[in-house]
C-alpha cells in the first residue's frame, strides 16, 4: 500500500493482499442451521457469499455470481462474489459459519468447496490466560476459480457399512 501524506486515501500499486473480515452471519446462528432453507437461500452455487468491493474485483476480472478462490498461505476456500461499496477497498467479507467441506477430507490445506473462513486463519489462541480464537481477521487474496466446480457435501450424511 502506498499511503500519502494529511488524509488522503490509500492506493494499491500491485497484487496486494486484502484485508479478510469473517463477521457472524444474518442467515444463521454462527453454523446453526446452515442446513436450513434461509442460509441456503443467501448461497451462490451453494457457496458462501464473499462481499468484495468493485475495484478490488475489476483488478481481478471478478464479476458478480462469479465462484473465487480466497486463499492466503494457511488455506483455501471457495466462495461466491458479491460486489459491494459496503466494503472499502483492501477488504474482503466472509462470514462464519459455513460448514467445512474440503475436497480431499485428512489432506491439510486442502480446498475447502464451501466457504468457511477457519481454512483462511491461524489456529492459535489469543492469549495464554483465555485460548480463545484469534479468527475473523486475515489476510488473503481472491481470484476467478475456474476449475471444476467440486459438489458441496456439507449436508450429506456420511455413508456407514453394515
Amino acid at each position: 500500500m502506498v499511503r500519502t501524506g494529511g488524509v488522503a486515501p490509500w492506493r494499491p500499486v500491485g497484487p496486494i493482499p486484502l484485508h479478510l473480515i469473517s463477521n457472524q452471519p444474518a442467515s444463521r446462528l454462527h453454523s446453526q442451521y446452515d442446513n436450513g432453507g434461509h442460509s441456503l437461500k443467501s448461497k451462490i452455487l451453494g457457496r458462501e457469499p464473499v462481499t468484495i468491493n468493485p475495484l478490488d474485483a475489476a483488478g481481478r476480472g471478478i464479476e458478480s455470481g462469479m465462484i473465487v478462490r480466497v486463499h492466503n498461505d494457511r488455506g483455501s476456500c471457495l466462495a461466491g462474489a458479491v460486489l459491494s461499496d459496503d466494503v472499502m477497498p483492501g477488504v474482503v467479507q466472509l462470514s462464519t459459519g459455513a460448514w467445512w467441506d474440503p475436497v480431499r477430507p485428512g489432506l491439510s490445506g486442502t480446498l475447502d468447496c464451501h466457504g468457511n473462513p477457519n481454512s483462511l486463519t491461524a489456529d492459535r489462541g489469543c492469549s495464554r490466560l483465555s485460548q480463545g480464537p484469534s479468527a475473523h481477521s486475515a489476510l488473503v487474496d481472491v481470484e476467478v476459480y475456474d476449475g471444476p466446480l467440486p459438489e458441496v457435501l456439507a449436508f450429506v450424511p456420511p455413508h456407514f457399512e453394515r
